[in-house]
């Protein structure tokens, strides 16, 4: 009896043993680096802090595709008040770590108050490894749940990225969708009263109307084009002209929001919507269907053409610098003709043509989502009544739009004449904003543009009618005034003309050749290919 009391007696004594050591242990022993490890979750992904919404893009199929997900991500951390001879660590750890011997030793000679000093985020197996050789004290490698781009610079600056600052060590959005709906994605924190904890509520998740395949397709042929002829910096669009989805918006040069850092602010901006420009020969579009919907002129309507045009002691040349003689309307679509767009101004009158720049969403922002957004410029308009203000604006020159604006007033003559909304969200449902112009002008202004890629034959698909049109457009001198030698290049139209499914603007900045019929249009011609074959689009004509 008396032995089997002992034995108890000695059972319970070991196990109270071993639960005062594990507190020794914990506390005692290891306490500052479990200190430091918790202010890290903390300060990281601490316990109350919410799980950030996935971003996901989808396909043709409504497949989604992860396109910003959280994952785990080893981080080595120091605790300098845990480290008794910060010079010796220094020693130890800059080679491996690759960081400045004077910059790692004032991290870790910051004295007993300073618990957690974050060293390498998202290290790499290689510095694990020599991390935990070293066997340093009060140096340590633990899990970090952050956020990954699983497609890298795709859609980089439609995206934007997660990222922390001095003022906030808790991971925020910062540009693009993760800025814009940071709040949706971040969720609530949760928080730690006397009495009880409220658990954090995990942000929604977030599903683009971005199809992966066409971006992907869509930044390649830009890439390219953009080596090849030598372009500072380029950018694409591809719209769903009856419903103004966004399929596919890219530009280069981007980033890697993995490793956001590595890169320049200026890349992060997102320059279809940030960014204005002057058109060039692309709104001579525009110019025409105000005409032909005013009934001012007809596709057949002539006028003569002597090669310019003099108006306020200005003369307005023709690119090609020729005088095409009698000329139609549907000619000066087909042959570009820089005064031939002054005309139809002309015949359509100053305040009607400002009024259809308005219809067609100009000088003012989308409402697309995305932040940063700018509404571009039709101040020239506004401040003078001067002909050659209007004159110049017929093709594109002295006013500004942004890439987004331009393809959505290009959607608009592909969706009959009614302007849609841009949207990016898959479960918004589509906006009409106003109609712009009628069917009849849609109709008539279609069938011109369908004759200028016809009659250039470069963005020519067979057994297809393909509408578009380009523009060449010199880059103003902001600081002498005039323009500079140096020329952006624009292609945009859409495809099947006549019953459309899809809208492109490509565009790239100071290539090294001029014109544009050799770098756009043979670059929106491919990516119009990928789509139609992607979409199993049928020919409209089988001959």
């Amino acid at each position: 009896m008396r032995f089997r009391l002992f034995l108890v007696t000695f059972f319970f004594a070991s196990l109270y043993s071993l639960l005062i050591y594990n507190i020794y242990d914990l506390q005692i022993v290891n306490g500052e680096k479990y200190s430091a490890l918790a202010l890290s979750q903390h300060r990281m992904s601490g316990f109350l802090q919410s799980q950030r919404g996935d971003i996901y893009f989808t396909d043709r199929n409504g497949k989604e595709i992860p396109a910003a997900i959280n994952k785990d991500f080893p981080v080595i951390f120091a605790v300098p008040k845990d480290i008794a001879d910060p010079e010796f660590v220094t020693a130890g750890l800059s080679g491996a770590l690759g960081i400045k011997s004077d910059e790692l030793f004032s991290m870790l000679n910051k004295g007993e108050k300073d618990e957690y000093e974050l060293l390498i985020k998202k290290a790499s197996n290689d510095q694990i490894e020599k991390v935990r050789g070293l066997n340093l004290r009060g140096i340590y490698v633990e899990p970090e749940n952050s956020r990954f781009y699983p497609f890298k610079n795709l859609a980089s600056q439609l995206l934007g990225f997660v990222g922390t600052s001095a003022e906030d060590p808790l991971l925020k959005g910062k540009y693009g969708l993760e800025l814009y709906y940071n709040d949706e994605l971040a969720g609530e924190e949760g928080e730690l009263g006397t009495s009880k904890m409220v658990e954090p509520v995990a942000g929604k998740n977030i599903y683009l109307t971005i199809d992966s395949n066409i971006q992907t397709r869509a930044e390649e042929i830009l890439f390219n084009l953009i080596q090849k002829f030598n372009a500072e910096q380029g950018m694409v669009v591809v719209q769903e002209p009856k419903t103004g989805k966004i399929l596919a918006m890219g530009a280069y040069p981007n980033f890697d929001p993995n490793d956001y850092s590595e890169y320049k602010i200026g890349n992060f901006l997102n320059t279809n919507i940030q960014g204005i420009y002057e058109p060039g020969s692309v709104m001579k579009v525009i110019t025409m269907s105000g005409g032909l919907d005013a009934g001012k002129l007809t596709p057949d309507t002539t006028y003569y053409d002597s090669g310019e045009l003099t108006l306020n002691g200005f003369t307005i040349k023709n690119w090609d610098k020729k005088a095409h003689g009698k000329t139609t309307m549907t000619e000066v679509i087909e042959q570009s003709i820089n005064t031939g767009a002054a005309y139809a101004q002309k015949l359509l009158g100053k305040d009607l043509f400002y009024n259809y720049l308005v219809k067609f969403g100009f000088g003012t922002k989308t409402g697309i989502g995305l932040p940063g957004e700018l509404g571009g410029s039709l101040g020239n308009l506004k401040t003078s009544s001067r002909d050659i203000n209007f004159a110049t604006a017929a093709f594109g020159q002295g006013v500004s739009v942004t890439n987004l604006q331009m393809i959505n007033a290009i959607s608009a003559i592909a969706n009959g004449g009614v302007l849609m909304k841009p949207y990016l969200r898959k479960e918004q449902e589509p906006t009409v904003v106003r109609r712009a112009i009628g069917e009849e002008a849609a109709r008539e202004i279609t069938k011109m543009m369908v004759s200028a890629v016809k009659k250039a034959a470069v963005a020519q698909i067979p057994k297809f009618d393909i509408a578009g049109k380009t523009g060449t457009a010199q880059m103003p001198n902001f600081k002498t005034g005039g323009y500079l030698e140096e020329y952006i290049h624009t292609f945009t139209g859409f495809a099947p003309a006549y019953n459309p499914k899809f809208t492109i603007l490509i565009r790239i900045d100071k290539p090294n050749v001029i014109l544009a019929g050799s770098t756009v249009v043979p670059a929106f011609r491919e990516l119009a290919e990928f789509i139609l074959n992607y979409y199993n689009i049928p020919p409209d004509y089988m001959d």
